[in-house]
């Protein structure tokens, strides 16, 4: 018998729209620029105590993600967000920015000064309806390293200037810092003009899959850089954290050496930090085999997830080869890691789970029927036979 299929909500969570899973509601705070000062990180910390489980996330578009949040308590919290700045007047335009940037900027540089155009322009732009999941990003440092984050809209850096890329497509439009807010917002209003958001839902990917990308963007891409890795960069330190998330407590403690800036990469920057001590949910190291593991927050955190995840991930990270990449997930939707992973289990019933090779957690797998006792007695399952 097939694993019941999840519900797929098709939009995201937000500040003003959260979301019920299993533990309460998840309250998604998109920091302006990703970036949280220190007095405003140790406030989202102790809120997350008062009014959470104590438990924050940082998701792939660098949100922070606060868990546990019961409905009595989300107007009050909300309430306190909005005295921070974290939280926008109205939903309709906290869904529209949907922007994530490069955390490696400078304050008064081109990242800076555009993603701050573009977040208040789209505010502004009342007349868009995008898809919830449509995003925007702007990474104009000297190679792109957010290109293997998803995105619909893409202001990046090519050997002549700025181009505005349509993901998907494999050649963008010149810009300038003049010019790229305004076309950007332009090649949103095409992507919908063409049919690319029916009943609601849609991508750019996907639009530009079975339609030509736009006549006029015919620069040449710049060639990405690799994603960065845990330790000292010239912002400050940037830290690993344990499947994306953090408990408050820890989060609190960061913040004492400096503002925190979001990631995409399950990890934060901490502004002029060096050194930092080991806390709770924190990896330094930037070989900890946990890193090579991607995995949601299961049951019964998700009332999707039909198994319990996290503790597995734990116990078979050291076992993982240090060339492969695994994704554990609670069931088909594979939110952790949507892309497909050298290795995949999805989970078919509680401590049950399907192996999927170099596919997605909703692929034909290898090997069916995995107990999670079997995965942890002969970890080589994952790879025997591959």
């Amino acid at each position: 018998m097939s694993a019941p299929s999840p519900k797929v909500y098709g939009w995201c969570p937000g500040a003003l729209r959260p979301m019920m899973s299993g533990d309460g509601l998840v309250v998604r705070i998109r920091a302006p620029l990703g970036r949280l000062s220190s007095e405003q990180a140790q406030a989202v910390a102790d809120l997350s105590q008062r009014h959470g489980n104590g438990l924050l996330d940082v998701s792939a578009r660098s949100n922070l993600q606060m868990r546990g949040v019961s409905e009595d308590n989300h107007p009050a919290l909300i309430a306190a967000l909005q005295d921070l700045g974290l939280v926008d007047t109205d939903a309709a335009a906290e869904s529209r920015r949907n922007l994530l940037i490069t955390p490696f900027w400078s304050k008064g540089d081109k990242t800076h000064t555009l993603a701050q155009q573009l977040s208040n322009a789209l505010v502004s732009a009342t007349d868009l309806s995008l898809p919830g999941k449509f995003g925007f990003t702007v990474d104009t440092g000297p190679a792109p390293i957010l290109r293997n984050t998803a995105a619909d809209i893409r202001i990046e850096h090519n050997a002549d200037g700025l181009i505005l890329l349509a993901d998907g497509a494999q050649t963008g439009l010149p810009v300038t810092t003049g010019t790229a807010v305004e076309e950007a917002l332009a090649l949103a209003r095409w992507f919908l003009n063409q049919g690319g958001a029916p009943d609601g839902r849609g991508r750019m990917k996907t639009l530009i899959a079975r339609r030509a990308r736009p006549s006029a963007h015919v620069a040449p891409l710049g060639t990405p850089a690799e994603s960065p890795t845990l330790g000292q960069t010239a912002t400050g330190q940037l830290v690993g954290l344990e499947f994306g998330q953090i408990p408050a407590t820890s989060f609190a403690e960061l913040a004492t050496h400096g503002a925190l800036r979001l990631t995409p990469w399950r990890a934060l920057l901490v502004e002029g930090a060096t050194n930092i001590a080991p806390q709770p949910g924190l990896i330094l190291d930037a070989t900890d085999p946990r890193l090579r593991v991607s995995v949601c927050t299961g049951a019964p955190g998700c009332t999707q997830a039909l198994s319990s995840t996290r503790q597995l991930a734990r116990d078979l990270a050291p076992h993982v080869p240090s060339d492969a990449t695994l994704h554990l997930s609670g069931c088909t939707k594979g939110c952790a890691h949507p892309a497909a992973a050298p290795l995949t289990l999805t989970a078919t019933a509680p401590d049950t789970f399907d192996l999927i090779r170099n596919g997605t957690a909703s692929d034909h797998p290898a090997k069916t029927h995995l107990s999670a006792a079997d995965l942890r007695a002969s970890p080589d399952i994952l790879t025997k036979g591959s």
